[in-house]
């Protein structure tokens, strides 16, 4: 994996991500020599919806976080179409059996329902968060889909960042702070003491997005990358194995 232009003396790398993925990536980001502080900008809970009178014939997911609600919604037999690999590995892990990826973001979603699905013969439905995927749906709609979005999580920022967290970055044990989306980072920055902010801006940012690097750019970050693709193993291939 590379390495970054701008090295830190600090080993201390911040995972800003909520579960699931948090978990994963503390282990990966520690087995890459690094040491992993988990501070999750947002508190995920799953929604509980009633199947839907007229069942669809697919399934289409934005984010893992839609999982838990849609399992509880429709037949593990259904095809599923989920926006990256993460999200596909997790679907099938609960048991869904026909799980297709699209291996990049809610363009390239788009792009594979279009190749694999007529849209005259399928009704689909889309879960996602509140606010999210809804210009999906429209574009779907426009392509001739059949298409109902439901809102099958909420996602809040936290309330505060944990004392902890906040004593390493004013410790300047902290050099990398990674953030999944342009919400979590934005949450996660607000959740922030107004006089540690100097302190966490002074990491190198890695991020996952043109809008979450204006985001924390806005904020004060200097160092901020973008990975290569909308992708955690784009992320974490950025920050690369820490040098002896």
């Amino acid at each position: 994996m590379s390495q970054l232009l701008h090295p830190h003396k600090s080993i201390g790398v911040l995972v800003t991500r909520p579960e699931p993925g948090l978990s994963e990536t503390l282990v990966a980001v520690q087995k890459a020599g690094w040491q992993a502080y988990a501070s999750p900008a947002l508190e995920i809970s799953a929604h509980i919806l009633p199947p839907l009178a007229k069942p669809p014939t697919a399934l289409v997911l934005t984010s893992s976080q839609a999982i838990a609600c849609a399992c509880g919604m429709v037949a593990k037999n259904l095809p599923v179409f989920a926006v990256g690999t993460r999200t596909a590995q997790r679907a099938q892990a609960a048991g869904f059996t026909q799980v297709y990826s699209a291996n990049g973001n809610a363009a390239d979603l788009q792009a594979l329902l279009a190749r694999m699905v007529v849209p005259e013969q399928e009704r689909l439905l889309l879960l996602s968060g509140a606010g999210q995927g809804v210009s999906l749906a429209t574009q779907l709609q426009a392509l001739g889909f059949a298409v109902t979005r439901q809102v099958a999580y909420a996602a809040r920022p936290v309330a505060q960042i944990e004392p902890a967290i906040v004593q390493q970055l004013r410790a300047g044990s902290i050099g990398y702070s990674l953030f999944f989306s342009a919400q979590s980072a934005k949450a996660w920055v607000q959740a922030l003491p107004p006089d540690v902010l100097p302190f966490a801006a002074q990491t190198t940012a890695l991020v996952l997005s043109g809008a979450t690097a204006d985001i924390v750019r806005t904020a004060g970050w200097q160092q901020v990358h973008v990975a290569v693709q909308p992708n955690a193993t784009a992320l974490l291939a950025l920050l690369g194995t820490r040098p002896p």
